[in-house]
């Protein structure tokens, strides 16, 4: 095969596989959530994992032009893309990093959470910017993941804190329950958060802004707002509060993501003819099966076999197992390449919602939207 030259290929069709993501719908969601919350308490936007797969510049900008007060991220490299991209306003990155990049989080006005005495005396020996470091203490009250867990803990951390390079910004925790109907648990880690915070601002801290509340805590729970909420799901329509704990929850929040392919191929199967990988479908009956130009290495699990998608707002089963790069569906009629194909939202007045997908293959709607990521061309609607 002969080579060709890179300024030789010109590719500008559309693509035949798309997402359409709605900011305007994103802005709607932050209004509806800061109805709920107490009056001046900030409202921190959390865009973990590229936006949950919305893309972390475009759901920054439109989250800030919303209402947000300030934007947390899931790492410090996300945070630099994000002032980068002209992001101004405070960031905190969300999890811990190596005490070698405090340097580079101060110069680039960014939070960083801390807890561990030792990363501060590691912190030290590396730091060579005169710029301070802003920073958020962690409070381990019960998610076990990392934090100040004690008293004795916070007394060896308090002294490094008093450093005069060093900004503390708030002090936070993770509810580990709150989208569970008991809420005992929350109430647990609300009394040991507040002990802490308490010894803390009898220490002199007394200015850090607290905040413990997540989405589903900042919808169910209004008393847990503080000074700040975190919300990352909800923004994105989601309420991540499960069985009759969501029934007390009153709020009309918009799914801003949607994924549409169009048909590639048609065919008739004929009966007792079989379709993908493993021939774990074989048709009952002569049908029309359509090929779609998206597969598992696009984000659609192999665990959406057998679940309906909809075409011209009939539903139309997958059929056989997902492969990397096409899924096969059987059609409720013949329909002609090209044909739009939705995967996720809304089609000729009926919806497939990020829940009803997270049900199909056994997992939660913000996976969903962080399998359907990058590699599928985004549509953006302001």
């Amino acid at each position: 095969m002969s080579a060709v030259s890179a300024s030789c290929v010109h590719y500008t069709a559309e693509p035949s596989t798309w997402s359409e993501i709605r900011l305007d719908r994103l802005k709607d969601n932050i209004r509806e959530i800061r109805h709920r919350i107490p009056a001046g308490c900030a409202f921190m936007a959390v865009l973990k994992a590229d936006g949950y797969g919305h893309g972390l510049l475009q759901t920054a900008r439109a989250a800030l032009a919303g209402g947000a007060d300030a934007v947390a991220v899931g790492t410090l490299r996300e945070a630099l893309l994000l002032r980068k991209g002209s992001i101004g306003g405070p960031i905190l990155a969300l999890t811990p990093c190596d005490p070698s990049e405090a340097d580079i989080a101060a110069e680039n006005g960014i939070s960083l959470p801390v807890f561990q005495e030792e990363w501060f005396k590691e912190m030290r020996r590396c730091k060579t910017t005169r710029k301070r470091l802003r920073v958020h203490l962690k409070i381990d009250t019960g998610m076990g993941r990392f934090g100040v867990r004690d008293e004795n803990e916070l007394e060896r951390i308090i002294p490094l804190l008093r450093a005069n390079d060093i900004v503390v910004e708030g002090v936070y925790t993770h509810l580990a329950t709150a989208n569970q109907a008991d809420e005992s648990f929350v109430r647990e880690q609300l009394r040991r958060f507040r002990e802490m915070h308490r010894r803390l601002r009898e220490a002199g801290f007394v200015h850090p802004i607290a905040h413990c509340a997540n989405s589903a805590a900042a919808l169910r729970f209004p008393e847990l707002a503080l000074d700040m909420v975190r919300v990352g799901a909800s923004l994105f329509g989601i309420v991540p509060v499960d069985g009759d704990a969501a029934k007390t929850i009153d709020i009309r929040l918009m799914q801003t993501f949607s994924v549409h392919s169009r048909i590639v191929h048609v065919k008739r199967l004929r009966k007792g003819e079989s379709v993908g990988y493993d021939k774990t479908y074989t048709a009952p009956e002569d049908e029309w099966i359509a090929t779609l130009p998206i597969g598992y290495a696009d984000g659609l699990s192999r665990a959406c076999k057998g679940m309906s998608l909809l075409v011209d707002g009939q539903w139309a089963p997958i059929a056989g197992n997902v492969c990397m790069n096409q899924v096969m569906v059987r059609l409720p009629a013949y329909y002609p390449n090209g044909t739009r194909v939705t995967l996720l939202g809304e089609n000729g007045g009926q919806t497939i919602s990020l829940e009803r997908m997270a049900e199909a293959i056994g997992t939660i709607p913000q996976e969903v939207l962080t399998l359907l990521g990058a590699r599928i061309p985004r549509v953006y609607t302001e």
